[in-house]
């Protein structure tokens, strides 16, 4: 490895360092409320150098705005492969509800949760632009597939527009994450723990207007989850040198 290449991990390490640690700051206190201060005493460097890898805390949040809105590349290849169908249909919604219930692995997900939750406090530019974005790549799959399902005779003939489908199942999805954000829920849910996601994802799939034969059909749930976890592969741990 030479010098400069040495030198350029270093800096996207720091970069890296710098944008884990303004995400929670951001998501608890808002972007007025943060300091550029606290975002270097928590990355553990000093606000020189943070200001060099970012010069404005506007540029640090645009980053934080650049990561967290836009699915991976693999992700969006996966997606591509999917024909539309119902099937499509079940496993896309499925995989939407476990990874917004879900998240990442670590706490990302809350973070991300809680920044939308802030931006929806303030100005809500923050939520408008990850929403925005994630239907631009999603819906298109997600649309064609409901129009398949209802040409196979397996959707219900509902007054309500295919994009508010999809945004309806979002939001029964977003709302169980919000309840789980201070650790213990804060709706006592019927049944058990493990079955809320199924079954989230099977009233949301009804909603849509899909029957429940269709529905049924293609619900297998160790083969949904295993899609939902494919289809959104791991993120590799960066460095943090």
């Amino acid at each position: 490895m030479t010098a400069s290449t040495r030198l350029r991990l270093d800096s996207e390490a720091r970069r890296d360092r710098i944008v884990a640690a303004a995400m929670p700051l951001f998501a608890r206190k808002g972007f007025a409320g943060t300091t550029t201060k606290e975002i270097a005493e928590a990355a553990g460097v000093s606000e020189a150098l943070l200001f060099k890898h970012f010069p404005s805390k506007a540029a640090l949040y645009g980053e934080i705005l650049d990561r967290t809105c836009r699915l991976k590349d693999e992700t969006l290849a996966r997606l591509d492969l999917l024909e539309p169908s119902t099937r499509t249909l079940v496993q896309m919604t499925y995989a939407m509800v476990y990874h917004i219930v879900l998240g990442e692995a670590d706490d990302t997900g809350d973070t991300r949760h809680r920044l939308i939750l802030n931006s929806l406090l303030a100005d809500g530019d923050y939520a408008r632009l990850v929403f925005e974005t994630i239907f631009g790549q999603v819906f298109p799959k997600f649309g064609a597939s409901l129009a398949a399902a209802a040409a196979a005779g397996d959707l219900a003939e509902t007054p309500v527009a295919p994009e508010n489908r999809f945004w309806f199942a979002q939001h029964v999805a977003t709302m169980l994450a919000y309840v789980r954000l201070a650790g213990r829920p804060a709706v006592p849910y019927a049944g058990k723990s493990e079955d809320v996601i199924p079954t989230a994802a099977w009233f949301a799939l009804r909603g849509m207007g899909l029957k429940d034969a269709a529905i049924a059909a293609h619900f297998d749930r160790d083969a949904l989850a295993s899609f939902a976890r494919a289809v959104v592969p791991e993120e590799p741990q960066r460095s943090r040198s």
